[in-house]
């Protein structure tokens, strides 16, 4: 087995994950405000990985220049990419939201090229180009149906999300051949609690204990466990591959969380999707692809 094989497989787990955590959230959304559910997604996420932490032989000691970047990339990956997300939700279907997520590997191939960090080869651009074709057709209509006017505000806040996660994606990467990933991701995820705990306490959050169904407190503990592993497999896959060839696997998030919502939560699905997996799956291959620079 190759060791190109890790990375891969750690990045389609996340894929999964992020999918099964979106239909998971779909069950729970209703129950509290966005940045509430943020706040205690990433508070159980961060508890996960602590004790991890705290085991493991040794102790990571970031150097005092390195805490404020790791910081504020842990902020922007949870707490402003969320909140840009929900807030672009608001105006328009989450179909067409997962269809312009959807280019966040396209974004994060641009990042990673104009930094250097990346060639741009021909499958590599054909391949991501094909993934955004198979969401697109994976969703069918929930793509492309109104739903209301300004919808150009929400589509620029989803847009500006997955920018913001392309950044980071890319961002991470001189962190990652310095430190463990186990440690980068238990402090950036700390400090994203620290910055959610103000939006949420902007919603009420810390006026009364939260009221959830038992369906609602189980629904959060899988998201928050589900947060906990995706990410160190997320930050893992970014230290031991390129950035593009990692966030592509985010095109099995949608389909995921489509195939879950149609089988626990009786949601219509798109006759296409089978045709749009095997769209994503043609496209994956050819990213991982190893050819000339286009």
């Amino acid at each position: 087995m190759t060791l190109r094989f890790w990375p891969a497989a750690a990045s389609a787990a996340t894929g999964i994950l992020v999918g099964a955590a979106m239909a998971a959230t779909r069950f729970v959304v209703d129950q509290t405000g966005p940045a509430s559910l943020a706040l205690l997604r990433y508070v159980i996420g961060f508890c996960c990985l602590l004790p991890v932490v705290l085991l493991s032989p040794g102790r990571t000691r970031f150097a005092r220049r390195d805490l404020l970047p790791i910081a504020l990339l842990g902020i922007t990956q949870f707490g402003i990419l969320i909140a840009l997300l929900n807030y672009g939700l608001r105006f328009v279907p989450a179909g067409r939201a997962a269809l312009i997520f959807a280019t966040f590997p396209l974004l994060t191939m641009v990042f990673a090229a104009a930094l250097g960090h990346e060639r741009l080869t021909v499958p590599k651009i054909l391949g991501v180009l094909l993934t955004i074709a198979g969401v697109g057709l994976a969703l069918g209509e929930k793509a492309v149906q109104s739903d209301g006017s300004h919808e150009w505000v929400g589509e620029l806040a989803v847009f500006a999300s997955a920018l913001c996660g392309a950044a980071c994606s890319v961002l991470y990467r001189p962190y990652l051949r310095t430190y463990p990933a186990l440690s980068v991701s238990s402090f950036a995820m700390l400090a994203s609690v620290a910055f959610l705990a103000v939006l949420a306490a902007a919603e009420g959050f810390f006026a009364s204990l939260p009221r959830f169904t038992p369906g609602g407190w189980l629904a959060i503990v899988f998201i928050g466990v589900n947060s906990g592993v995706g990410y160190y497999l997320w930050l893992w896959a970014l230290g031991h591959a390129p950035a593009t060839q990692v966030t592509v696997f985010l095109a099995l998030s949608p389909i995921t969380a489509a195939w879950l919502g149609a089988l626990l939560l009786a949601e219509e699905i798109s006759a296409l999707s089978a045709v749009g997996l095997a769209l994503v799956a043609l496209g994956l291959w050819l990213a991982h692809r190893e050819m000339p620079t286009a």
